[in-house]
């Protein structure tokens, strides 16, 4: 294992690796600083997407990026489920390991969603001990991201960045801001995305996400599947001048571009992360 130990994820541009692009990485080798998979496409016992990764990930540092934790919800925590994660950690040594802020079971039964907490004192206490136990099993940090949203819960008492800040705070966790999924639920919500960046917590930072969203109805829908819009790389900027560089990551999941595409997105995040004006044009 001395040839990928594992590589703490630099302060750089990073991209999504998916199945459509595993030959072409290999090949071509992008300049990225790092790369992301959804944990859960690796958690079989073989086939190509093991077979690519074990060949991959020699050439760059990893992160995992979860959807199955469901933190949020109210079954006991899946076990099963984290012995999977735990098993692939060790694996594949990655820098970083992530779910969401969300909910996606309940009786047992899983949804194809990642769906939203009420913000109250009651939740937070909740998450927090999810979390603690998620941690403790896993054996190291894990950072929660903020989900897009297209409603609200009519209890919620607490800002959504307070109560990431605060669950951070309580459980050692970190934060991965998507700024995307900021600007979604503000436009959905009417609410002011600059205030969420501006009132965050710079120090439990660890992680930023950037994608394109999709126009439904006048409702943004965090989609995957565009490049990232002017207005979120501004909130981008704007989180690199509060925060300064942070590991960066281009998501891309659905309408696949070709990787030189990928790339660039993450050539752009690039020069913002070390002060360049591409913002500008």
């Amino acid at each position: 294992m001395t040839s990928r130990a594992a590589a703490r994820i630099p302060a750089r541009a990073g991209i999504g690796l998916r199945a459509a692009h595993y030959r072409d990485v290999l090949e071509t080798r992008p300049a990225v600083g790092w790369l992301e998979v959804h944990s859960e496409n690796y958690f079989g016992e073989g086939g190509a997407p093991l077979h690519y990764l074990e060949r991959i990930r020699p050439h760059y540092p990893l992160s995992l990026h979860g959807v199955g934790m469901s933190l949020g919800s109210t079954d006991p925590l899946d076990y099963a489920h984290l012995a999977k994660l735990k098993a692939l950690i060790a694996r594949f040594e990655p820098g970083l390991v992530s779910d969401h802020l969300s909910w996606s079971s309940v009786g047992g039964r899983h949804f194809n969603d990642l769906l939203p907490l009420p913000y109250t004192e009651e939740a937070l206490a909740h998450v927090s001990r999810r979390v603690l136990l998620a941690q403790e099993y896993l054996g190291r940090r894990v950072l929660v991201e903020n989900p897009s949203t297209y409603l609200q819960h009519a209890e919620s008492s607490i800002p959504e960045w307070e109560f990431l800040a605060e669950l951070a705070r309580r459980t050692g966790c970190g934060i991965l801001l998507d700024v995307n999924n900021v600007y979604v639920s503000a436009r959905n919500h009417r609410l002011d995305a600059r205030r969420f960046i501006d009132s965050l917590p710079g120090r439990h930072v660890a992680e930023i996400h950037l994608a394109g969203f999709t126009s439904r109805n006048e409702i943004l829908i965090d989609t995957h599947s565009r490049p990232v819009a002017a207005e979120v790389w501004a909130l981008f900027a704007r989180a690199v001048e509060r925060f300064g560089p942070r590991p960066a990551l281009i998501e891309w999941d659905a309408d696949l571009p070709p990787l030189a595409m990928l790339a660039a997105e993450a050539g752009h995040a690039q020069a913002l992360l070390e002060g360049g004006h591409a913002l500008a044009a």
